[in-house]
């Protein structure tokens, strides 16, 4: 059975050599995840490079995300690398520290003191650790400490309900975008946008570059949500990453937040991944525990195009056995949803041909229950937005373009196939498309089909036809 709901896997040292990479791929790795957090623009190029160079070596299409690291709110460096924080003590975040130790630390973000007032609640390493600021005296943030732990060198800082003013694109942002560019990334990941200009911006300067990666917003700053809909008008899909988001707005509002935005980017015909912790435990374990295979399955069921692994495959020690526990675990899921293509179409006005071309061939295959749908596509806005509703049928993004073909990496539902036919003549190429599904073993000599095609042929944005058609025989019916 082909999983419908995609794979995207971090890199790291557990997963840089090529050998790993390989069994990666074949254990069912859709989408790998570059994270310019960590390492030098050199590293990331190699990286993505080996990534092409084993696609070719196994035949198989596996895009490439390049996350943006975002502004960087962290405490400094301690002198003994560490520092044990009591309940109760007080404890300073100073601009000006350069070495911490058990009663003050540094800031990476040295505008944090005009941020904060007194009252505010200060989250630190994922919310291990908080703290109650009574005052603020020019560079120093004076605390006390309300759950107090072991805190390392540089963990991350949140304001309890957002409103820390560091922008989105920092320098070395833009200077990864270059670095994205160069290395033709198929997805942009941007980290901590707090409206659609931060992505209006980031767009820009991907372009500018020579780039042409599809952004995905990274959710995770309690200010996103309000101006949720603004950032997906201004991205082509978002990550939900839970881990920061859950620190800012509370981590029991999370599960609801998740389901209202996987499902408002459907709606928006924009693409989903769902992040942070989906199988942790597998870090050091070879299986996952009951409550990671249910929070995997529930964002399948929820409508997620992808889930994401990060320290399991960056840094774990069962990369491969992780991701072939996740590609178990949807499949099963997917086993269960239900298909009711009519109650999705209620409501929905479409003002472009080949948008209505594409919802016309997904009403057509769910009742004809044909065995696929096949899009001929240039850019891959047709299989997009087909991908947006599940009729029950497996769709194949059929294109001459290699970009596209790793682009469609990310989209559920969807499994991208190369035709090498280039010319101009419509039944050529639709010859090509039904011998490129024979050879796939996706269909078989009398399988009827849904074909979708632009004309004229080779025009990107303009699929207007679709056909039934019943694989093997010359005559189709329109």
């Amino acid at each position: 059975m082909q999983r419908s709901t995609k794979i995207v896997a971090t890199l790291g040292p557990s997963s840089s050599d090529a050998a790993v990479l390989e069994r990666m791929f074949a254990a069912g790795v859709d989408v790998v995840r570059l994270n310019f957090s960590h390492g030098s623009a050199e590293d990331h190029l190699k990286r993505a490079e080996l990534v092409r160079e084993t696609c070719r070596k196994v035949g198989r299409a596996v895009g490439i995300m390049a996350d943006l690291q975002g502004p960087k709110i962290r405490v400094g460096r301690f002198q003994e690398g560490r520092v044990t924080l009591a309940v109760g003590s007080p404890f300073a975040l100073d601009a000006r520290c350069e070495l911490g130790d058990a009663t003050q630390a540094g800031l990476d973000y040295k505008e944090l003191p005009r941020d904060v007032r007194p009252g505010d609640v200060l989250l630190l390493d994922d919310g291990k650790i908080v703290l109650d600021v009574r005052a603020v005296e020019g560079e120093r943030i004076h605390t006390v400490v309300r759950h107090g732990g072991t805190l390392s060198n540089n963990k991350g800082i949140n304001r309890q309900g957002g409103g820390l003013t560091a922008p989105a694109l920092t320098s070395k942002d833009m200077d990864d975008i270059r670095t994205a560019a160069k290395m033709n990334a198929d997805y942009l990941a941007v980290s901590f946008p707090k409206s659609g200009a931060d992505m209006h911006m980031a767009r820009e300067l991907m372009r500018a570059a020579g780039g042409k990666s599809m952004l995905i917003a990274k959710i995770e700053r309690a200010e996103a949500i309000p101006a949720l809909e603004d950032i997906m008008h201004a991205c082509d899909g978002i990550m939900v990453a839970r881990g920061d988001l859950a620190v800012e707005v509370g981590d029991a509002s999370v599960p609801a937040l998740q389901k209202r935005m996987i499902r408002q980017a459907r709606e928006l015909n924009k693409l989903t991944i769902t992040a942070t912790q989906m199988m942790e435990s597998m870090i050091s374990s070879p299986v996952p525990t009951r409550a990671e295979v249910s929070d995997v399955a529930n964002a399948v069921l929820d409508g997620t195009d992808a889930v994401m692994l990060s320290a399991e495959s960056a840094s774990g020690q069962y990369p491969v056995e992780t991701i072939a526990a996740m590609n178990r675990i949807c499949i099963e899921a997917e086993k269960s949803q239900s298909v009711a293509l009519e109650s999705e179409f209620l409501n929905r006005v479409f003002q472009r041909v080949d948008q209505s071309i594409a919802m016309a061939a997904l009403f057509t295959a769910y009742h004809l229950k044909v065995k696929a749908i096949a899009s001929l596509t240039e850019s891959g806005s047709t299989a997009l937005w087909m991908s947006r509703l599940n009729c029950g049928v497996p769709i194949y993004a059929l294109t001459a373009q290699t970009s596209t073909r790793y682009r469609c990496t990310l989209f559920r539902d969807v499994y991208p196939l190369m035709v090498k036919y280039v010319g101009h003549d419509r039944e050529e190429l639709l010859a090509e498309a039904e011998a490129v599904l024979l050879a796939n073993g996706v269909v078989r000599p009398g399988d009827i089909i849904v074909l979708t095609i632009g004309e004229p042929i080779g025009k990107s944005g303009g699929t207007n036809t679709m056909k039934i058609v019943k694989v093997g025989e010359q005559r189709a019916r329109t």
